[in-house]
């Protein structure tokens, strides 16, 4: 039996990938590309069930579908085809439906087993499996139930926050660059004051706040309150050597060096700012009227540029939440609480967070196969 709040499910399926569904990533079975305390918890649900296994169930429903940028796997046509399958295997499991009923509590009387209090009534059974999600896109349901089970049979929850999620700045110290809203370019991206962060190279989009796009959102899963973030806007160069080995006599001004590297609005606002503490720096000056600190200073702002979030845009704008039940209370193998037989947790409600692109679907459909198959065995 499905017990689910809403009178639709998977409304965060329906959405996603703009409404195509980014529902694996070729690359989803790297244990390496998800986050949590214990990184490498999801392993053996993603060993048993890898995109591959996935992407087969989509092609037995006849469903295209295509290849997008780094590796990530989208419908041809509607999000919808995804819904229609999952259902379509539920109802071939013979799965009872019960939507748009509510839970108000759960027990596990002495003699084992759960009991259920609904809208429908109580619900006795062997097993539950707490799939709720976490608490990003409040409209599509998300609610901290998943979190309240766990806590009410003793499992830690590791805290949460929102991931994959554009961040902001103070308004006052931003507002130069708001001025770039709608800019986006390829950029490397890390967080230095985390040694787990992985360094990437992915597109930034500037906004009126602060910083959105993939890398943003890649690098907001292991950024934390009050620590820096390094860009590079010109990931596998060397600016440094480029700009050095031109100097002698190169007829270039600063303003058409920069521009050839950058989109012209950030070069342009880039001299303007290097300016105000160089002022010996401006843009008609040639490259060989420019000393060589300077153009070192200069290709260090770009490669380097440290910046200081203010927050992020919160769960309302969030892709996932990161955080929540501690792995360290559950079996890998079948995502059971080791402490409370028949009790499991799958997808997001769990304290694992795969990358942008169609990472955290795979763990969805990974953790719910190991629990399926420990109901059955």
């Amino acid at each position: 039996m499905l017990i689910d709040h809403a009178r639709r499910p998977g409304e965060k399926i329906r959405i996603s990938g703009g409404g195509r569904c980014n529902f694996t990533n070729v690359d989803a079975g790297r244990v390496e590309r998800y986050a949590g305390a214990q990184p490498r918890f999801a392993r053996d649900a993603l060993r048993a069930f890898p995109p591959q296994r996935f992407v087969a169930l989509v092609d037995r429903h006849r469903i295209s579908h295509h290849e997008k940028h780094r590796g990530q796997l989208f419908c041809d046509d509607s999000s919808q085809r995804i819904l229609q399958m999952l259902r379509a295997e539920a109802d071939a499991g013979a799965v009872q439906w019960r939507l748009g009923c509510r839970v108000h509590a759960v027990r596990a009387p002495g003699q084992g087993g759960f009991e259920i209090d609904t809208d429908a009534g109580t619900v006795r059974a062997r097993a539950l499996v707490v799939a709720t999600g976490g608490l990003s896109i409040p409209p599509t349901g998300a609610s901290d139930l998943g979190y309240r089970i766990a806590r009410q049979f003793g499992l830690d929850i590791v805290q949460t926050r929102p991931a994959l999620v554009p961040l902001r700045f103070e308004p006052a110290a931003w507002a130069p660059f708001g001025a770039l809203s709608g800019l986006a370019l390829e950029v490397g991206i890390g967080a230095p004051g985390q040694s787990c962060a992985p360094r990437f190279v992915e597109d930034l989009l500037f906004t009126h706040r602060g910083l959105s796009g993939p890398a943003a959102l890649q690098i907001s899963t292991f950024w934390r309150p009050g620590e820096p973030l390094e860009i590079d806007f010109a990931p596998g160069r060397q600016l440094e050597d480029e700009w050095i080995a031109l100097q002698p006599d190169g007829r270039q001004q600063l303003s058409t060096l920069l521009a050839a590297s950058l989109p012209r609005r950030l070069a342009a606002l880039w001299l303007d700012r290097f300016g105000l503490e160089h002022p010996e720096v401006r843009p008609t000056n040639r490259v060989a009227q420019t000393g060589k600190r300077a153009l070192r200073e200069l290709a260090a702002s770009l490669q380097r540029w440290i910046v200081l979030p203010d927050g992020t845009e919160g769960y309302r704008k969030a892709e996932v939440t990161s955080g929540g039940v501690d792995t360290s209370a559950l079996d890998p193998r079948t995502l059971q609480a080791r402490a409370v037989p028949g009790l499991h947790f799958i997808g997001e409600v769990v304290d694992v967070t795969g990358w942008l692109g169609g990472y955290n679907f795979q763990w969805a459909w990974a953790s719910g196969h190991a629990a399926a198959m420990a109901l059955t065995a």
